[in-house]
């Protein structure tokens, strides 16, 4: 039986929402809420929250959790999760990013069994149907006919310059990944595309690794500015999973 962890990045410095893993909603701190959504998966064996700040480590451990304070010099949830993974031996890593609050806990199960399932692939990602256009901020994926990932960009892609585009699909950032593939990554130098598009994943992919994806159909709204705010508390407020920890 595999064994595998969870992994949240949550650092503190945020440009768009200063100290965003400690910003209150609805009275609960967003690093708390992704917490207390993640610790509902099925197949997590364990889940560890590994941050750059001992404010972040006191509030998880105070909130029943567990976290892991790592070096403020990761330029990227991956690199983060890559420290962990020296502590913490197991058979996957499924990382979890730290601002989204209304994360699907099944969805970590879907992540994981994406990849048990697809021994030829090197990582997975879920994605979700997306129809806003003009959306820097949300990275929009395409797939070949395995459900690989192509290319990750913040443009819209595929393009409808020249036809029109039903939907397209954005990146839903819930990944699992062998360790093998975390240690190779580190390796790495940042790739051209990467530079261009500020995705780390796309170092993977321009490396030759095979992410697969499975589409999912979650609210997939990260809490990335206050404007953010209001849209999820009107989710969390009809929202099952909310119910569970908000007592």
């Amino acid at each position: 039986m595999s064994k595998i962890l969870g992994i949240i990045p949550s650092r503190l410095a945020s440009s768009r929402l200063p100290n965003k893993p400690m910003e209150m909603v609805l009275g609960i701190p967003l690093i708390i809420h992704v917490l207390k959504r993640a610790q509902q998966a099925k197949l997590l064996d364990d889940l560890i929250v590994a941050t750059d700040s001992s404010l972040i480590v006191d509030l998880v451990e105070k909130n029943g959790g567990k976290a892991m304070l790592t070096s403020l010099y990761h330029k990227n949830g991956t690199e983060r999760m890559a420290e962990v993974m020296d502590k913490y031996q197991y058979d996957y890593y499924t990382l979890i990013n730290g601002d989204e609050i209304l994360l699907n806990p099944d969805s970590i199960d879907i992540s994981i069994n994406t990849l048990l399932n697809s021994p030829n692939a090197d990582a997975s990602i879920l994605a979700v149907p997306f129809t806003r256009e003009n959306s820097p901020s949300d990275f929009k994926i395409v797939l070949n006919c395995k459900n690989e990932v192509m290319y990750i960009s913040r443009n819209d892609i595929p393009s409808s310059a020249r036809n029109p585009v039903d939907y397209r699909l954005k990146a839903y950032h819930l990944m699992t990944f062998k360790p093998e593939v975390i240690d190779a990554y580190r390796k790495m130098e940042k790739s051209p595309l990467e530079k261009i598009e500020d995705h780390e994943h796309l170092r993977l992919i321009e490396n030759c690794y095979k992410i697969v994806c499975q589409l999912v159909n979650d609210k997939c709204i990260s809490l990335d500015t206050p404007n953010d705010i209001p849209i999820i508390i009107e989710y969390l407020n009809s929202d099952k999973v909310f119910n569970t920890y908000a007592r």
